[in-house]
């Protein structure tokens, strides 16, 4: 039996956009994919590059930035 292939994304999100339409998700009981992950910045203007290196080794497969 194959196991099926579900890649780990991690999410930084913008706190006054990105972050406000997945909380207004999750306000309607809307369901996103359990395999990603967000995380709330105040703004990802400022998001360094090491942070997304990081999660990266840390065994994500995909790293999404939404502002």
């Amino acid at each position: 039996m194959v196991e099926e292939y579900e890649p780990k994304l991690v999410a930084f999100c913008c706190h006054y956009c990105a972050y406000s339409a997945a909380d207004l998700a999750g306000s309607m009981r809307l369901e996103y994919a359990p395999n990603v992950r967000v995380s709330k910045l105040m703004c990802t203007g400022k998001v360094d590059t090491l942070h997304l290196l990081k999660a990266i080794e840390d065994g994500a497969d995909a790293v999404f930035v939404a502002g």
